[in-house]
């Protein structure tokens, strides 16, 4: 079966954790991957480096601006459609400190919610990246690259 090339996309998202070690998530539903559950984040905006796309996404989504990645927590692919163009999407992962707050989100139909690692584990519905509860448990010293994952 042949498949057509994917155009690579760079994307970045900051995983927000409260001092409780509650974590920021949005729940989105597509009609391609369904529900699931991200960090803020998006594209890579061309001259962008991943750390100013973070703080920007951050900034557009929550409203927040005065958090700062704090450490790359992983980098993973997946494929899936983009405005009507198949992606291959390469993200990067980061974590940050922040308080419990309310988000003042640009966009106020966004479903979000703070999640304890313990609600995080049992979800029962996708989480992006796939692995994050378990990379929040495990606090890998260093940046884990999950691969291509569906």
């Amino acid at each position: 079966m042949h498949t057509s090339p994917r155009t690579p996309r760079q994307a970045a998202r900051i995983v927000v954790l409260n001092p409780a070690g509650s974590v920021f998530l949005f729940r989105e539903n597509n009609v391609e991957v369904g529900i699931h559950w991200l960090p803020p984040g998006g594209g890579i905006d061309p001259g962008e480096t991943p750390e100013e796309c973070v703080r920007r996404e951050l900034r557009e989504e929550t409203g927040w601006t005065d958090l700062e990645p704090e450490r790359l927590l992983c980098t993973w692919e997946h494929d899936f459609t983009h405005q009507g163009i198949p992606v291959r999407q390469y993200e990067h992962i980061y974590v940050t400190s922040g308080p419990h707050r309310d988000p003042v989100p640009e966009y106020p139909e966004a479903h979000w919610r703070w999640l304890s690692p313990r609600n995080l584990a049992t979800l029962g519905e996708p989480l992006w990246p796939p692995r994050l509860a378990e990379l929040l448990d495990e606090a890998p010293a260093e940046p884990v690259h999950l691969g291509l994952l569906a």
